[in-house]
C-alpha cells in the first residue's frame, strides 16, 4: 500500500473513500436529474407566463391608448377650430363695423364735413397711417367719394392700432380711389420715388364682394405691396342700390400662425382648409400641405388620395370622429372641426407611430425587464452549478447526510417558486417574495427579480387605471356644469300656480354639455311679467359663462323698473365695459301687462317672435331689430307694442330651431315652424313645445345637433 497525501491507496481508507465517492456520484446523478427537470419546468413556466402577460399588456395598452388618443385629438381639434374661428370672427366683426360706418357716412354725405387723406409718405413707415391711392389714369383730387370716405380715417386708424389680428384695413371706392390704413408707407413707391398705381376695382376682394353683395373671405392671395400671403375679408357698401365702394381688412398668414401656436401640438400637424378645399394655413412648413395662392392651390377634396379627399369633404360639413388614413406611405390619425364664421375647417393630423410609441415603450421596457430577469436566471443557474460542484466537494467530506440536506435546501424553494408561477399563470395571482426564498444565494436573486417584475406590472395597471379615471372625471365635471346651468333657468312648471290669467312653459336643449342659449321669465310686479329669449355667440363653457352674466344683468335692470329698451341699453353698456373676448348675445325682451294683454318689447338682433291671435293661426311678427348686446357701446334700442288678446299665444325661440339641419343640409326653416305650431291650435304652451321638438327631431333624423334648441310659449287665458 502506498500513502499519498495521507490516504492509503488500496487500504480501508480508500475503500471508504470509494464508497463515499460512488454514493455521492449516485446522489449527484439523481440530484442533477431532478434539478435539470425542475429547471426545464421552471423555464417553460416562466416563458409561458411571460408570453401571456405580454399579450395581455399589449392588448390593454393599445386599447387604452386608442381611447385616450381618440378623445384628446378630437377635443384638441375642436378647441383649435374654436380658436381659429374666434380669429376670423374678430376680423369679420371689424369689417362689419367698417361697412356700417361707411354706409351711414354715405347716406348722410350731404350733411357731413368733407375730410382729407394725404398721399403715402415714406417717413411714416412703421406707423399706422391713412393714405390715399388710386388707379392708373384716376385723379383722386376729382373724386366725389374720397372726401366723404375720409371721415372713416380716424376709425380705421384706431381699429388697426387696437387690433392684434389684422395687418391693414381699407375702403376701395367705386371711382377708382382707395383709402388704406397700414404701417407700410415706404413700399408704396417705385425705384424712382413715384407712388405705385393701385388697381382698386380689379382686386379680387373688390370684385368678389361687389358681385356677391355680401361679406366674404378670400382664399390665399398675395398682398399688392408687401408680397406677403394673406386672407382678405371684404364687404360691399351699397346706398340706394348704388355701390359706393368695398371695405375690408387683411389677415396675414404669420398673424394666423401666431394666433394658433399657443395650442399647437408638437407631435401633430394643424392646418386650415377653406370651403374650396384649399389649404390656407399649415403648421408643418409644407412637408404635408403646401400653402399657395388661390390661383395655384389644389382642392384637397379632389386629391388622388381618395381617403384624404373624403375626409376633407366631411370635415368641412361637420365635426368628425377620429379617422385613420395614409399620406406619403405613413399612417396618420386625423380629426376635423368646422369653423362656423367662414365655413372653413381645422384639421389635426398626428403620426400614428408617434401615438403608439408610449405603449410600445412600455412593452419594450417590459421586455427589457424580462430579458434582465432571464439573464439573472441564467447567471443564477450558472452560479448554481458552481455552487453544486462546491457542495459536492463539501459533501465528499461531510458525507451523505450533508449532501441530502444541501440538495433539499436547493430544490425545495425552486419547487415552491415553480408552483406559485404556475398558479399565477392560471389565476392571475401576483408573485410575492417569501421567507422560503431568502436563501442568500441565486434562488433569492431569482425570486427578487420575479417580485420586482410583479410590482412593476401592478404599477403599470394602476397607471392605466388612473388615465381612465381622469377621462371619467372630466366627463363628470362637464355633466355637473350642465346641471348647474339648467338649475339657473326657471325649471319648475307651473311657475306661478296661483296665477290663472296666463299659462307659460319653456325649455332649453344644449348642443354640447353646456350651451349659450337661455330663457327667463319673472313677475316684475303683480301685473307685469318679464320674458327673455337670448342666444350667446359660440358654444360650450365660455358661452355658458357669458350666458349667466347676461341673464343676471337683464333681470336686475328689469326689476329696477327700466323699460325694455332701457334694460337692453344698460345691459349692453355693462357687458361692453369688460368684453375683451368680443362675445355678444342676441336678446328679445318683453314685458306683458297681464290685465290688458299689452306686450312692450325690444329686440337686440334676435329672431322674430311668433303670435297667434284668437281664432287665428300662428304668424311671424316681423319687428324692428336692434344691434346685438356686446357688439358696440352706447347703442340705443327701439320699443314696440304687441296686443296679446285673451286666448292668444306668444311663441319665442332661438335660431337653433329654425336652423336645425338634416343630413341633406336642409334647414328646418320658418315655414316648418309655423306648420308644427298650427298643427294643434288649442295646444297648451307645454304641448306646443313638445310638438315643435318632435317636428325638429323627425326633420333632423340622424344628423348631429349643432346648435342649442331653446323655446318659450305663453298663452293669455
Amino acid at each position: 500500500m502506498k500513502r499519498i497525501f495521507g490516504i492509503k491507496i488500496g487500504g480501508l481508507q480508500q475503500k471508504i473513500l470509494n464508497l463515499v465517492l460512488i454514493f455521492m456520484l449516485a446522489m449527484v446523478g439523481v440530484f442533477g436529474a431532478v434539478s435539470y427537470y425542475q429547471s426545464k419546468r421552471l423555464t417553460k413556466t416562466v416563458e409561458d407566463a411571460r408570453e401571456k402577460q405580454q399579450q395581455s399588456i399589449e392588448k390593454e395598452s393599445h386599447n387604452t391608448m386608442h381611447q385616450v388618443i381618440d378623445g384628446t385629438i378630437v377635443k384638441m381639434t375642436a378647441l383649435q377650430a374654436y380658436i381659429a374661428d374666434d380669429l376670423f370672427a374678430d376680423v369679420k366683426s371689424d369689417v362689419l363695423t367698417l361697412q356700417t360706418l361707411a354706409k351711414d357716412i354715405f347716406e348722410h354725405k350731404d350733411t357731413i364735413t368733407p375730410g382729407k387723406v394725404a398721399e403715402p409718405d415714406a417717413a411714416n413707415e412703421g406707423k399706422a397711417t391713412a393714405q390715399v391711392l388710386c388707379e392708373s389714369g384716376v385723379d383722386y383730387k376729382n373724386s366725389k367719394y374720397l372726401a366723404v370716405a375720409a371721415n372713416m380715417s380716424d376709425t380705421m386708424t384706431a381699429m388697426l392700432q387696437n387690433s392684434t389680428r389684422i395687418d391693414n384695413c381699407f375702403i376701395g371706392l367705386a371711382d377708382g380711389t382707395h383709402i388704406t390704413v397700414d404701417k407700410h408707407s415706404a413700399n408704396k413707391f417705385d425705384a424712382n420715388g413715384k407712388i405705385i398705381d393701385f388697381p382698386v376695382r380689379d382686386r379680387f376682394w373688390y370684385k368678389t364682394a361687389a358681385e356677391k353683395k355680401e361679406l366674404c373671405f378670400s382664399g390665399i392671395e398675395e398682398d399688392k405691396y408687401t408680397g406677403s400671403l394673406c386672407v382678405t375679408c371684404s364687404a360691399p357698401v351699397y346706398v340706394g342700390g348704388e355701390l359706393m365702394g368695398v371695405v375690408g381688412a387683411d389677415l396675414f398668414l404669420n398673424s394666423m400662425a401666431e394666433y394658433v401656436k399657443n395650442s399647437d401640438s408638437e407631435s401633430g400637424v394643424i392646418c386650415v382648409v377653406n370651403n374650396d378645399g384649399q389649404v390656407v394655413f399649415s403648421s408643418d412648413n409644407g412637408e404635408l400641405f403646401k400653402v399657395e395662392t388661390s390661383a395655384n392651390a389644389s382642392d384637397l377634396r379632389k386629391s388622388s388620395n381618395t381617403q384624404l379627399g373624403e375626409f376633407v369633404t366631411k370635415a368641412l360639413k361637420e365635426r368628425t370622429e377620429l379617422t385613420k388614413f395614409r399620406i406619403n406611405d405613413k399612417e396618420y390619425y386625423a380629426a376635423g372641426s368646422p369653423m362656423e364664421t367662414v365655413g372653413w375647417t381645422v384639421i389635426t393630423l398626428v403620426d400614428k407611430q408617434v401615438t403608439e410609441q408610449p405603449a410600445q415603450n412600455m412593452l419594450d421596457e417590459y421586455n427589457k425587464v424580462n430579458d434582465e430577469a432571464a439573464d439573472d436566471f441564467a447567471e443564477s443557474s450558472s452560479w448554481t452549478k458552481i455552487t453544486t460542484l462546491v457542495m459536492i466537494a463539501f459533501l465528499l467530506i461531510l458525507g451523505t447526510a450533508s449532501a441530502l440536506w444541501v440538495a433539499g435546501r436547493i430544490v425545495k424553494p425552486v419547487e415552491t417558486m415553480t408552483d406559485e408561477i404556475i398558479e399565477g399563470g392560471r389565476t392571475g395571482k401576483i408573485f410575492e417574495m417569501k421567507d422560503i426564498y431568502r436563501t442568500k444565494d441565486e434562488i433569492e436573486v431569482l425570486a427578487e427579480s420575479f417580485d420586482d417584475l410583479s410590482k412593476k406590472t401592478v404599477q403599470y395597471i394602476k397607471d392605466i387605471t388612473e388615465i381612465t379615471k381622469e377621462k371619467e372625471r372630466i366627463g363628470t365635471e362637464l355633466e355637473l356644469a350642465r346641471k348647474i346651468q339648467a338649475d339657473m333657468l326657471p325649471n319648475i312648471f307651473p311657475p306661478f300656480p296661483e296665477r290663472k290669467e296666463f299659462d307659460i312653459y319653456a325649455s332649453m336643449t344644449p348642443a354640447k354639455e353646456v350651451g349659450g342659449d337661455f330663457y327667463d321669465f319673472y313677475l316684475i310686479d303683480d301685473d307685469h311679467l318679464g320674458m327673455v329669449m337670448a342666444d350667446v355667440s359660440g358654444k360650450g363653457v365660455p358661452a355658458a359663462l357669458f350666458m349667466m352674466m347676461s341673464k343676471i344683468l337683464i333681470k336686475n335692470y328689469a326689476l329696477m323698473g327700466c323699460s325694455p329698451a332701457q334694460v337692453l341699453e344698460q345691459t349692453n353698456n355693462t357687458i361692453c365695459m369688460n368684453n375683451k373676448e368680443d362675445m355678444f348675445v342676441t336678446v328679445w325682451f318683453g314685458v306683458l301687462e297681464i290685465s290688458t294683454g299689452k306686450i312692450t318689447a325690444s329686440n337686440a338682433g334676435h329672431e322674430f317672435p311668433i303670435i297667434r291671435r284668437p281664432d287665428g293661426n300662428f304668424e311671424l311678427f316681423k319687428d324692428e331689430h336692434g344691434f346685438v348686446i356686446g357688439g358696440m357701446e352706447d347703442m340705443t334700442f327701439d320699443e314696440y307694442e304687441i296686443q296679446l288678446e285673451k286666448g292668444g299665444t306668444l311663441f319665442l325661440y332661438t335660431d337653433g330651431v329654425a336652423e336645425a339641419t338634416n343630413t341633406s343640409d336642409e334647414l328646418f326653416g320658418a315655414d316648418r315652424m309655423l306648420k308644427a305650431l298650427n298643427s294643434d291650435l288649442n295646444a297648451s304652451p307645454k304641448q306646443l313645445l313638445l310638438n315643435m321638438g318632435r317636428a325638429v327631431d323627425e326633420f333632423v333624423g340622424e344628423a348631429d345637433q349643432f346648435d342649442d334648441l331653446t323655446m318659450l310659449a305663453v298663452t293669455l287665458k
